[in-house]
């Protein structure tokens, strides 16, 4: 069983803002689900090539998002190996990406709290640009939305994004990185 995590913050107020691309390439990959409530996140269960996959919207804000993923692995017994995270990084820019494995949270609360919960960093993460602000506040800048030309552009790559998803869903990450990085 693969875990996939988007990560995000609940409510409306956070809806289309830089902190929450993982919830919307989640949004964009299940379109029209009606997701379910466990684990202290929304969740879905599909089967895609024949391998049935756990979608996972931490619902705990960002910086407890470890809490539901580690209730959801340790309630489907899944592996670390077969967890990709889905995470915004201010370090590239707007729409572009990079899977990594094995690395530090990089700054990124929500990443730090799921290394923090599981005691591990051996994840993997699909990381996607949302730029950065060099003058302003960051947390303003990550909980601030997207104008709509940010909001194009990322939406461009979703099917990027799709094909990363649905390649470590049947492959795992080290072919994913190799195929997509």
């Amino acid at each position: 069983m693969k875990l996939i995590v988007g990560l995000g913050n609940p409510g409306k107020e956070y809806e289309k803002t830089r902190h929450n691309v993982g919830f919307m390439i989640l949004d964009s990959f299940l379109s029209s689900v009606d997701w379910q409530k466990k684990f202290d996140g929304l969740y879905q269960i599909q089967i895609i090539h024949g391998e049935k996959v756990l979608f996972l919207k931490p619902m705990t804000y960002m910086n407890l998002s470890g809490n539901s993923v580690v209730k959801a692995m340790k309630y489907y017994d899944i592996e670390i190996q077969d967890v990709l995270v889905l995470q915004d990084d201010m370090d590239l820019a707007i729409g572009h990406y990079k899977l990594k494995k094995d690395s530090s949270a990089g700054g990124h609360n929500g990443i730090q709290s799921i290394i923090t919960s599981l005691g591990t960093n051996a994840f993997s993460r699909l990381k996607v640009g949302i730029s950065r602000d060099r003058n302003g506040n960051t947390v303003d800048y990550v909980l601030g939305k997207f104008s709509k030309e940010e909001l194009l552009g990322l939406k461009s790559n979703f099917v990027m994004f799709e094909k990363v998803i649905d390649c470590f869903i049947s492959n795992g990450i080290e072919k994913t990185m190799n195929q997509y990085n």
